[in-house]
């Protein structure tokens, strides 16, 4: 899986449970509420004030492992 600004939170957690820690450490802690699931990462990463580009490199890191 390839994560961008438009992946969809519930489609990075359900490919990989383990992607929730870099959520986590953004004060994204709301995962388990269906509206976060549904947001794409630039949607969440913008209500939260955070840059979502470096979180898509973190996942992208991750995930390539």
């Amino acid at each position: 899986m390839v994560v961008t600004k438009e992946s969809i939170i519930g489609d990075v957690l359900d490919f990989d449970a383990g992607t929730a820690e870099f959520f986590f450490e953004i004060g994204m802690h709301c995962l388990g509420c269906p509206s976060s699931r549904g947001e794409s990462i630039g949607e969440a990463c913008e209500v939260h004030g955070t840059d979502a580009d470096e979180l898509v490199d973190k996942l992208n890191a991750y995930l390539s492992k």
